[in-house]
């Protein structure tokens, strides 16, 4: 009998499903300190649950559309049943696979995690291999894409297990129990009187930021102060993104950045197309509805020119406020048709020895040009950049992006001060 054909996922990559109208996700380890307890979120292109009705654990096994099913559940393996043609109906864009220990210990103690998508007599498998110290994982994450399925491997462990964890996608889990009333023949102690504390008043901001510290803590980075500057593609290809609030949301992400490593937590925004556009800072406190208040580009959206743009982050940050001590990480988001291949090349090789980082991020499958030969890029005093690309950044999941986003910037910041960049 011929084994199924089988492939392999490491962190961060995805592939295509193959078209099955039944799939099977199994969640297992081979050894651990206690109970694997798996769960399935079902969760809009917002990152959060419909409703309650769309978390799949042990004690609600299938959501509304009977499109998740838990067909099984052992203390180390858990198998879900996947109705596709039922999923395309529900009001969720992915389903995301998550795992916490039911009676204590953390990831490091658990052996062999893995994750098996079985879609006919294909077989797509993630294996993790660098457990962490978390009390929860999340492994994978089923998603729409075009009509039909991609998975993607997550690997991304979460502190604080159960609760933390279901409340960032959305589901209110109740509190554990207060110890039991002492019996009624002990004489009640009266409790001392305190003040009571201030009320927390987290922002969506806030909760991002926390995110954005604990994708350093697990690089195990040290805490970051730098200047944060986001630059937007308005270019037309791009209205539609700006008009159902996908550029809101991804400035929001960034700014998140910004108050974890800017001292008083501004963002520095610019937009581009064939015009450029440099846009008041903002803070936390006033990031409400900010690109509809502060893209007025209007009609000169037009064609990509990236090079005018670039001239004047440059210009801002090394003429107009020029900061030795700190660097200056700049995001920019780009839908494609980039152009000005020397121009640009010029532009980051000069900015080489200037105490800046550039972050471009591609949005969708497009042509990047040079941007996509940045490790290559010769002549530069030091690497200076890092470019990926993103399927859809409205299904990304902010673990990911911030994952993502920070995977070169904390190493440049060490080089820089090795080579005197930074002071």
């Amino acid at each position: 009998m011929m084994s199924s054909p089988n492939i392999p996922l490491s962190t961060g990559q995805n592939t295509a499903i193959p078209s099955a109208a039944q799939l099977q996700v199994t969640i297992q380890c081979d050894s651990g300190p206690s109970t694997l307890d798996v769960s399935c979120f079902m969760v809009n292109e917002r990152g959060h649950v419909p409703s309650d009705d769309y978390f799949v654990f042990y004690n609600q096994t299938s959501d509304p559309h009977r499109s998740v099913e838990l067909q099984q559940m052992e203390a180390r393996k858990t198998t879900f049943a996947i109705d596709t043609d039922r999923l395309r109906q529900a009001p969720v864009e992915k389903c995301v696979f998550t795992a916490t220990l039911d009676e204590g210990g953390t990831f490091a103690q658990v052996r062999n995690c893995r994750a098996i998508v079985q879609a006919g007599q294909q077989q797509i498998t993630y294996e993790i291999t660098q457990a962490t110290a978390e009390t929860a994982l999340i492994f994978i994450e089923v998603y729409k894409h075009n009509g039909e399925f991609k998975v993607r491997a997550i690997g991304r462990g979460f502190f604080g297990g159960l609760k933390p964890l279901a409340e960032s996608f959305g589901v209110e889990v109740e509190g554990n129990p207060g110890p039991e009333v002492a019996a009624a023949t002990e004489t009640p102690v009266p409790p001392v009187a305190e003040p009571e504390p201030a009320p927390l008043n987290l922002t969506k901001i806030d909760l991002l930021k926390r995110k954005v510290n604990l994708s350093l803590q697990k690089k195990q980075s040290e805490p970051i102060r730098a200047r944060v500057a986001v630059v937007f593609d308005a270019s037309g290809s791009m209205y539609h993104l700006y008009r159902n609030g996908t550029v809101q949301e991804a400035f929001e992400r960034i700014l998140a950045i910004a108050a974890a490593f800017d001292d008083n937590g501004e963002l520095d925004v610019w937009f581009f197309a064939k015009d450029f556009l440099r846009a008041p800072s903002v803070t936390a406190q006033d990031y409400e509805n900010y690109i509809n208040r502060a893209y007025t580009l209007g009609s000169k959206g037009g064609t990509n020119n990236e090079p005018p743009v670039m001239e004047d982050v440059i210009r801002k940050y090394t003429v107009e406020e020029p900061n030795v001590q700190i660097p200056t990480y700049i995001i920019f988001f780009s839908d494609g048709g980039v152009g000005n291949k020397g121009k640009i090349t010029r532009l980051i090789t000069e900015s080489s020895t200037k105490n800046l980082f550039w972050q471009f991020v591609g949005l969708g499958r497009a042509n990047y040009g040079i941007l996509q030969k940045l490790d290559d890029m010769p002549g530069r005093f030091i690497d200076n950049a890092n470019f990926f690309e993103l399927d859809d950044i409205s299904r990304i999941s902010d673990e990911e992006l911030y994952d993502r986003l920070l995977g070169e910037f904390p190493a440049w910041i060490k080089e820089a001060r090795s080579k005197g960049i930074l002071a």
